[in-house]
């Protein structure tokens, strides 16, 4: 089997459902943060009924964690008039010293939109509120500073769970609205991101540019592959693409990642860079329970720049 550039821990997965108090069926997607001086990952735990809450869980070493004995509390309402009935994949952009949280929420009558709340310790929360938008919009993933006076953000406006989707980048002055959204990047055919793509971790700064984690869905005869693939944007002008990997750098190999709630899934929410270089990932499996994987920065860099060289051999025409 090809090795994935992604190293995934021997134990996983790292969280399951089993983990958690009685009542919760699977866990995924964490967003994951390092705060006060621990691993700290903000899962989605879906409940016997199956709305999806967040729950939190620790760690001193980042593998061994530790869920806290009931799920986020405090978590503010949307709005008058609206009433969540679904929360899940959160992104955790740190700045300053506050973390902004965007989000999927879902509401009765109104289809799902990109929450955002901030917080400093998360324990209280804030909402911040989003302009008015009738377009259904997920993936949200917030950068880790402003690039020339703005927020910038990824995002996916999409019109249903299962048709193709693009990945967008737009930009606001306040985190409230949201302009000047453009198409960042579409699925490529006949490719393992050929029906839909969106956006994954925070991206990391590198001297060579932003590298951004994505996941992409390939629609198969009988079903979807969900797998992560990573970019380079330019460090100035995210819209700009550097490179972009030909092959997926993490994909489903095991019984765990190919059985459970939707089968043969990889998604991640996060990408957290150690003082040596390492990537660690912590990803949804088969959104049921979260396994661990690592990779270089280099290589993941590497990889956005790779040929795929059996795709050109084979396809390419004779002269």
């Amino acid at each position: 089997m090809k090795e994935n550039v992604f190293k995934k821990y021997a134990d996983n997965p790292v969280v399951s459902p089993d983990d958690l108090p009685g009542g919760i069926m699977y866990v995924l997607n964490p967003g994951a943060v390092k705060h006060n001086g621990e691993y700290l990952l903000m899962m989605d735990a879906a409940t016997l009924s199956t709305p999806i809450i967040f729950w939190l869980a620790r760690s001193r070493d980042g593998i061994h964690f530790t869920p806290d004995p009931a799920p986020v509390e405090n978590w503010p309402q949307w709005s008058a008039g609206v009433t969540e009935c679904c929360v899940y994949d959160p992104r955790i952009t740190r700045m300053g010293d506050e973390y902004i949280i965007m989000y999927a929420s879902q509401a009765f009558g109104r289809g799902v939109r990109t929450g955002v709340v901030r917080t400093r310790d998360f324990v209280t929360f804030e909402r911040v509120p989003q302009a008015h938008t009738d377009l259904d919009n997920r993936n949200s993933v917030l950068f880790p500073e402003k690039i020339n006076g703005w927020y910038v953000r990824f995002d996916r406006p999409m019109s249903g769970e299962c048709d193709p989707c693009d990945m967008c980048i737009s930009y606001s002055r306040d985190l409230c609205c949201w302009e000047n959204s453009k198409t960042l990047m579409t699925p490529r055919p006949s490719c393992w991101d050929s029906h839909k793509i969106g956006g994954g971790a925070v991206p990391i700064r590198t001297d060579q540019g932003w590298l951004c984690l994505y996941h992409g869905v390939d629609s198969t005869c009988n079903g979807f592959i969900y797998r992560l693939g990573v970019m380079l944007l330019d460090l100035e002008d995210p819209t700009k693409i550097i490179g972009r990997s030909p092959d997926p750098v993490l994909w489903p190999e095991h019984p765990y990642e190919f059985m459970g709630r939707v089968p043969n899934v990889t998604f991640a929410c996060n990408a957290l860079l150690e003082d040596d270089g390492t990537v660690k990932v912590y990803y949804g499996a088969a959104d049921t329970c979260i396994g661990l994987a690592s990779a270089s920065l280099d290589d993941l860099i590497e990889s956005c720049f790779k040929q795929d060289q059996l795709k050109k051999r084979f396809f390419s025409v004779v002269k």
